[in-house]
């Protein structure tokens, strides 16, 4: 699971700081999907951004686990921040960001070999696990295709794939559904509630388009840095 405690974060502004995520509590539990919902510039993405560990807050924490075993990647160096991401922490960005010359199969090959702290593996079990991904995602028919090759959601489910290539704990996907129609955007929410269920992940997602809102289990509002409803 994942619990973001008393977190605030600003950045600075000329001779000032502005602050983006201002005492923010959240809490994002096992084998749910949090949405993070709110106006453009309200915190959303920064929100997101502290729990990738790719920001360290100015001040709260951020932990990552279970009870006793969590950790507070708030207090991590940047080298330690980076192993935990890779580890336990899968990433859905907007865009997919897959790399061109490469098959949607080979697209999550390269993420599966990256894996450390034991969880290297042969190239034999790397292949059926980045099978049963794509299989679990519904594109293994697509496997041998590129990104050109590739519908918008599509390439959006190979992106989801490639982010649980590691079995992350935590699952943070930022507007997954804002390059896709309704039908298709429908399609991919669904997706990642299932995929969640199925894994039992820790999933926040952050989203403007309310009319997947069914397919949240949990709907936070963020206004001006500040959580203002939760439902």
């Amino acid at each position: 699971m994942i619990t973001l405690e008393n977190v605030t974060l600003t950045f600075p502004d000329g001779t000032q700081r502005i602050t983006a995520v201002d005492n923010v509590t959240l809490h994002g539990a096992n084998g749910k999907v949090t949405g993070i919902t709110g106006p453009s510039g309200s915190g959303k993405s920064s929100i997101l951004a502290v729990a990738a560990t790719l920001i360290r807050p100015d001040s709260g924490r951020v932990l990552i686990g279970n009870g006793n075993a969590a950790v507070d990647a708030a207090t991590l160096s940047r080298s330690e921040a980076t192993e935990l991401r890779r580890d336990h922490i899968g990433i859905v960005f907007q865009q997919s960001n897959l790399l061109p010359a490469l098959s949607a199969r080979e697209q999550l090959q390269v993420m599966a070999e990256l894996g450390g702290s034991g969880k290297a593996r042969r190239r034999d079990r790397v292949r059926a696990k980045v099978d049963e991904l794509l299989d679990a995602v519904g594109m293994l028919e697509h496997a041998n295709k590129r990104p050109s090759q590739l519908s918008g959601g599509q390439r959006q489910r190979v992106a989801i794939a490639r982010g649980l290539v590691h079995d992350p704990e935590v699952l943070l996907v930022d507007e997954p559904t804002s390059a896709l129609d309704q039908e298709k955007g429908a399609e991919i929410m669904d997706l990642i509630a299932r995929l969640t269920h199925e894994r039992d992940t820790a999933t926040l997602l952050v989203t403007h388009d309310l009319i997947h809102s069914d397919a949240l289990d949990e709907l936070v509002t963020v206004v001006d840095g500040r959580i203002s409803e939760t439902k």
